[in-house]
C-alpha cells in the first residue's frame, strides 16, 4: 500500500476515528467528569490501517521535533491507551531507519520481579529523552501522572502527543508542566 500525505493520513484517520471510537451518550470518563460523548480511541488504535496511520503522524512528529533539534529516544504513556501507540509508533520509526524504542508506564506498581512502573527501560539508558503518548486528554490528569513516572525511572518526558484533545482543560494543565504539547486532534474535529 502506498504511503499517503501527513494530511490524508490524517483525514483518513479521522475518518476512522469518527467510525470506530465516537459515540453519543452519557458516559462517566477516567477523570471523574460525566459526559455526552465517548471516544474510546483504543478501537481506532487496535485496527491494523489505524495503528499504521498512527505510528506515522506520530513518527512523523517525532521527526519534525528532531529536525528542531528535539532529540526522541523512546515512545510510551500510561497503558492501556498508550500501548497500542507507543508499539505502532516504534515499528514505524524501525521500517523508517530511525528507531525510538517503545516503553509502557504501569497504573499500579509491579510487586514482583523488577517491581518497576516502567517496562521497556532496558532500551533506553538513564535520561533518555522520550515522548509521552495518551489516545485522549481530558483534564491531563493522567498524562501528568506519566511523565512524574517516567521521571521516577530516570526517562526524560521532553513533548507530550495525544490523539484526541477534548477540550476540557487538558491542554492547559500540561502545558503548565513546562513541555510542549500537541494533539492530532480535537473535540470540534467531532462535532
Amino acid at each position: 500500500m502506498a504511503k499517503l500525505s501527513v494530511e490524508s493520513a490524517r483525514s483518513r484517520l479521522l475518518d476512522l476515528f469518527k467510525e470506530l471510537s465516537w459515540r453519543r451518550g452519557l458516559v462517566t470518563l477516567a477523570s471523574g467528569k460525566q459526559s455526552d460523548f465517548y471516544i474510546d480511541g483504543r478501537q481506532t488504535a487496535l485496527h491494523a490501517e489505524g495503528s499504521c496511520l498512527i505510528g506515522e503522524l506520530i513518527f512523523s512528529h517525532i521527526q519534525t521535533l528532531r529536525a528542531k533539534n528535539i532529540r526522541i529516544d523512546g515512545v510510551g504513556g500510561m497503558t492501556l491507551g498508550a500501548d497500542p501507540i507507543a508499539t505502532a509508533t516504534s515499528i514505524i520509526s524501525w521500517q523508517s531507519g530511525a528507531p525510538v524504542h517503545a516503553f509502557i508506564i504501569r497504573k499500579e506498581l509491579k510487586a514482583h520481579g523488577t517491581a518497576s512502573w516502567v517496562e521497556g527501560t532496558r532500551n533506553l539508558p538513564k535520561n533518555s529523552p522520550v515522548l509521552i503518548v495518551e489516545d485522549t486528554v481530558t483534564t491531563g490528569g493522567s498524562t501528568r501522572k506519566a511523565v512524574d513516572r517516567a521521571r521516577e525511572s530516570s526517562l526524560a518526558p521532553v513533548a507530550i502527543f495525544s490523539l484526541v484533545d477534548r477540550n476540557e482543560g487538558g491542554r492547559e494543565a500540561l502545558r503548565a508542566t513546562g513541555i510542549p504539547y500537541t494533539s492530532l486532534f480535537t473535540r470540534d474535529d467531532f462535532t
